[in-house]
């Protein structure tokens, strides 16, 4: 079975997010191969998407290595956050079909019996799929873009908002649905605004990188491609 270049790019990054390739290691495209059971092919296109979105640097004799964004880089991500998230939402509440509502409205009610029930794994997964969710109903292909790459990133390099708050965070996340839901484009906004606000203070501090123990080898096909 064929697998490709995005499902390999999707697995190197999340193990870049999840901190088991830390900032600076190399990228060797033989290891990647073996490592995720795929020829050197799609794990070469792989690293050429990871370099454009910024999670990769292609070092003159060293080849590829994860990216080290420097104090100045990771604070004006939250600037830019400040700037498209409250757009998105905006777009969202005027473009939203029934599906992105379903998916929204299912996704609060699972947040918040999670967030009671203290589970912090399922939350940050959860939160991630919303946000990406918002970026979707904007049904704009370049703002869903960069509103993913931009989650992508604060997931990376910030810590995220402490469980103690996720109770708060659903209901927030509730509200703003409500909103999206109405197409009430400014509420939308405002609410956004104001939810990456309350954050700024936690997202200030930047994530501590510390370098997990690697995973086996993830073979994602039988045989090589």
């Amino acid at each position: 079975m064929r697998i490709s270049a995005h499902t390999v790019c999707t697995a190197i990054r999340d193990d870049i997010v999840n901190g088991v390739l830390p900032p600076g290691s190399r990228l060797a495209e033989e290891q990647l191969a073996q490592r995720y059971g795929v020829s050197r092919v799609p794990v070469r296109e792989a690293l050429r998407t990871l370099e454009s979105e910024g999670f990769v640097v292609s070092r003159r004799h060293a080849g590829a290595c994860v990216a080290q964004p420097g104090e100045q880089e990771t604070a004006d991500l939250l600037d830019i956050r400040a700037l498209l998230e409250p757009l998105g939402a905006a777009r969202a509440a005027q473009r939203r079909t029934e599906a992105h509502l379903k998916v929204l409205r299912g996704l609060v009610r699972l947040g918040r019996q999670r967030a009671g029930q203290g589970q912090e794994a399922d939350l940050r997964s959860l939160g991630d799929w919303f946000h990406e969710t918002i970026a979707q109903a904007t049904c704009s292909p370049a703002l869903t873009t960069l509103l993913v790459q931009i989650r992508r990133k604060m997931t990376w390099l910030y810590a995220g908002e402490p469980v103690s708050r996720a109770a708060a965070v659903w209901q927030e996340r509730g509200a703003l649905v409500d909103a999206i839901a109405r197409g009430d484009a400014e509420r939308a906004r405002s609410l956004a605004a104001a939810q990456i606000e309350r954050t700024a203070p936690v997202r200030r501090q930047h994530r501590p990188i510390t370098v997990r123990t690697p995973k086996p080898a993830v073979n994602m096909a039988r045989g090589q491609i």
